[in-house]
């Protein structure tokens, strides 16, 4: 069955893990689990190193697609074609903001104490990526 536009940008705003693949010149798309923030009717931002294989792939290209899927309680997927937009410095408010939507408590501070001493997690750069293309189903039987 289906989704709705609406419940399309409902599943993509929960906090799953996601797929970004990302075309590359020569070979495959490189294909890579990654965290992202999203809000219904915005753009998806993304955290990554700004020298990183996906950063430059991104520039080169400008495009992507995000893949999020859940097998429980009900078997759904929505796949999102995106273009770049905006690629600026992440700040510590990105990081929270980022962090927060997959833990909570004694681990989402342990894990921004540590990205505030982490060179590599400290110079993220914030990835914004305008949606284009829609798709997603839910592949429950009932």
């Amino acid at each position: 069955m289906r989704l709705s536009q609406a419940e399309k940008q409902e599943f993509l705003a929960a906090p799953h893990v996601g797929v970004i693949a990302v075309p590359e010149p020569h070979g495959p798309p490189l294909a890579v689990p990654i965290w992202y923030h999203y809000t219904p009717g915005g753009d998806v931002w993304v955290l990554t190193g700004p020298r990183s294989r996906k950063a430059a792939a991104l520039r080169s290209t400008g495009t992507c697609t995000l893949v999020t899927q859940t097998v429980e309680p009900r078997v759904r997927y929505v796949s999102v074609a995106c273009r770049l937009v905006e690629e600026r410095p992440s700040t510590p408010d990105d990081q929270r903001a980022m962090a927060s939507r997959y833990l909570q408590g004694e681990a989402l501070e342990a894990y921004l104490e540590h990205a505030r001493s982490d060179e590599t997690l400290s110079s993220e750069v914030v990835v914004v990526l305008r949606p284009t293309r829609w798709l997603g189903a839910d592949l429950t039987l009932a």
